[in-house]
């Protein structure tokens, strides 16, 4: 068979197969709907047939090439058919495992959020990992990370922020093992901790009290000095838009950002100026009761003068909560990322502890932090509220009051 012949046959209609002579088991089939090569060989007995492509791709030449290599499979006592679709499928599984760092993180958030206790966690994960693992790693296959690799990640963290530092490690061990287990890496975690990290790394806990010895303080979020509240809070309330009104509220409650972003409408009592928290939405399972101050009960009447759906801040729509990340980028248009939304709970706390006369457990109790050891919180059953709404108001006040800046020269005239 020549070029010019298999051409010629290429324009007959006829379903047909002709046997190229040059080429013993190559075949050029036609059809109607076009022409195509094709090896055929029996197998048992059993006539089987392997397509080499279509002739306006494949060549005479090429196509007598590829049928070569099919029987000297066959010579070999191999199943070209067979060799092929295992190629294929080596090249698939190649082409999963160089899946990304961030495609298998991704990949294992979405499987887990069912199992995670609210939306916050879910927002914890991305954030911890967008922030430190992300810049070193997140686009290299998962399949080449090694302990180098990890500890170019965790090993400025684990002087400085510890805590963060052992909550990232094992978020990045469980991204790992999903990947080990999924069949796009293999080996040991080089993000495990015991037996591997363990020997390179100091205890966690001991890595905790060095930060405390050198800064006098545990690892907290970045937090706002109290003198600084009035003047921050009067250029918050020139912010326009809901999330800064968000803010503003988790300010003025020293309440959580999933607690304020996950706010209903059903949890607000205006003639008894409270917020109740159900426990399924509490770090510590247990319903919390938030007295509002006149402050924080008018931000609840701005915003059921828009409201839109059940929740008190509504997101994109106007149907859902806002995104975690809502109070953060308020902070950062305002320039402000020095600090955290998280960390105005430890502006509330300095305050009631260096300018009030409340008992401690009375500030602990409006973080709904637990308070004292097993025996003193049996003996206290109630949760302070009348106190707590003492407190809150108080707070609100002085919220409110502008806060001089430092080094300002007044002059005095008689």
């Amino acid at each position: 068979m020549t070029a010019l012949k298999v051409a010629a046959l290429a324009k007959t209609t006829k379903r047909k197969y002709y046997a190229d002579g040059g080429s013993r088991g190559l075949y050029l089939a036609v059809s109607p709907g076009g022409a195509s090569w094709a090896f055929r060989f029996r197998e048992a007995g059993k006539l089987r047939e392997m397509g080499l492509g279509p002739l306006d791709t494949i060549s005479l030449a090429e196509a007598r090439e590829k049928a070569l290599e099919a029987r000297k499979l066959r010579l070999d006592g191999i199943d070209p058919i067979a060799r092929r679709k295992e190629a294929r499928q080596a090249s698939a599984l190649a082409a999963a495992k160089a899946m990304t760092f961030r495609q298998c993180a991704e990949a294992y958030m979405k499987s887990h959020s069912l199992t995670w206790k609210n939306p916050k966690h879910a927002a914890q994960w991305a954030n911890t990992l967008t922030t430190y693992a992300y810049p070193v790693f997140s686009d290299l296959p998962v399949a080449v990370l090694d302990t180098a690799l990890v500890m170019r990640v965790i090993e400025p963290l684990w002087s400085t922020k510890p805590e963060t530092a052992s909550r990232l490690r094992g978020r990045i061990e469980a991204v790992l093992s999903w990947a080990t287990v999924s069949g796009l890496r293999k080996g040991d975690n080089p993000a495990q901790w015991r037996g591997h990290l363990s020997e390179l790394l100091p205890a966690a806990s001991k890595a905790k009290a060095a930060v405390r010895a050198t800064t006098g303080r545990a690892e907290h979020h970045a937090a706002l000095p109290y003198a600084e509240i009035g003047a921050f809070l009067a250029e918050l309330r020139q912010q326009q838009g809901i999330a800064a009104r968000a803010l503003e509220f988790a300010i003025l409650t020293a309440a959580r950002t999933g607690e304020v972003l996950g706010a209903r409408w059903d949890e607000i009592d205006i003639a008894e100026k409270l917020w109740t928290v159900p426990a399924d939405r509490m770090k510590a399972g247990k319903e919390h009761r938030v007295p509002l101050s006149d402050s924080g009960l008018a931000i609840i009447e701005k915003m059921a003068a828009i409201r839109s759906c059940a929740f008190v801040f509504s997101g994109a729509g106007g149907e859902r909560p806002m995104s975690n990340m809502a109070l953060l980028m308020c902070l950062r248009r305002m320039g402000r990322g020095d600090v955290t939304a998280h960390g105005f709970r430890s502006s509330f706390r300095d305050w009631a502890a260096e300018r009030t006369n409340f008992p401690s457990e009375v500030a602990e109790m409006a973080l709904a932090h637990a308070v004292g050891d097993k025996v003193e919180a049996a003996y206290r059953r109630g949760d302070l509220f009348e106190k707590r709404r003492r407190v809150m108001d108080d707070w609100a006040t002085f919220c409110a009051m502008p806060t001089p800046i430092a080094g300002k020269v007044v002059a005095i005239r008689a």
